[in-house]
C-alpha cells in the first residue's frame, strides 16, 4: 500500500509522523478524550450511511482483524459495474495510493462523494481530507459532479447537514501531486525522518507521538 489519505494528512502535517505510523506505532499514544472523540465520529459516520437510503457497504477485513484492501477494491468494482445507487467506503486506488470515500452516491452519468464529520461546521483540514479522495477518484476515471461534507447539526433529529466544498476541494487536489509521491518515499525509508519539534506538535492536532519526539536527548 503506498499513501493513504491518512497518511498524505499525517505526513503534511509533520513528515516524521508519517515514518513513526509505519515504523513505530508502538510509540504512539492516543488520549483517553482523543480516542472517545474517534469512536464517536465512527458512530456518526456509520449512522450517516443510510442519510440517502438503502447502500452497499464494501468495508472487509482479514481473520487478523485488519482491513483488507483488496476485498474492498474489488466490491467496489463491482458495485460501480452494477450502478449501485449507494457505496459507502468505496475504495479506490491509484499507483497503490488509496483512500475510501464515507459515501460515493451516483447521479445520472456522474457521481457526488461525501466525507462524514463529526463535528459542529467545515474545518480547512476536512476540505484538504475531501481534495486528496478527489485527487484519487478523477484518475481512476470517476466522474466527480460534486464533493461534499457532511457535519453534525443541532437537529438531533436530522442532524446531517451538507456543504458543498467542491471548488475548495478541487484548488487542493490540485496540490496533492507535488507531495504524495514525496510522503510516498518518507513512509517507507529505513532511515528515521529527524524534524525538530515545533507547532506542528500540536497543530491542526496534537501528535500521539508528542511524548516520543520530546523526550530528553541522550
Amino acid at each position: 500500500m503506498g499513501v493513504t489519505k491518512t497518511d498524505y494528512m499525517r505526513g503534511m502535517q509533520c513528515p516524521r509522523m508519517l515514518w513513526l505510523d509505519r515504523h513505530r506505532p508502538e510509540e504512539r499514544i492516543i488520549p483517553p478524550e482523543v480516542q472517545k472523540r474517534l469512536d464517536e465520529g465512527n458512530a456518526f459516520g456509520d449512522a450517516a450511511m443510510g442519510m440517502f437510503g438503502e447502500y452497499v457497504e464494501t468495508t472487509a477485513f482479514k481473520e487478523n482483524g485488519k482491513l483488507d484492501f483488496a476485498k474492498m477494491l474489488e466490491k467496489t468494482q463491482e458495485c460501480l459495474r452494477n450502478g449501485t445507487p449507494v457505496i459507502c467506503e468505496a475504495a479506490f486506488r491509484y499507483y497503490g495510493n488509496y483512500c475510501a470515500v464515507d459515501i460515493l452516491r451516483k447521479v445520472g452519468e456522474g457521481y457526488e462523494l461525501y466525507e462524514v464529520k463529526n463535528s459542529s461546521g467545515v474545518s480547512e483540514q476536512f476540505i484538504k481530507d475531501v481534495g486528496f479522495q478527489r485527487y484519487i477518484l478523477i484518475r481512476c476515471g470517476i466522474r466527480l459532479k460534486k464533493c461534499c461534507i457532511v457535519y453534525h447539526g443541532e437537529d438531533e433529529a436530522n442532524p446531517y447537514v451538507i456543504e458543498d466544498v467542491s471548488e475548495k476541494a478541487k484548488a487542493f487536489s490540485e496540490t496533492v501531486n507535488d507531495n504524495i509521491w514525496r510522503l510516498g518515499k518518507i513512509k517507507f525509508q529505513k532511515e528515521e525522518v529527524m524534524q525538530e519539534p515545533g507547532s506542528q506538535c500540536k497543530e491542526p492536532y496534537e501528535c500521539w507521538y508528542y511524548d516520543y519526539c520530546h523526550r530528553p536527548k541522550e
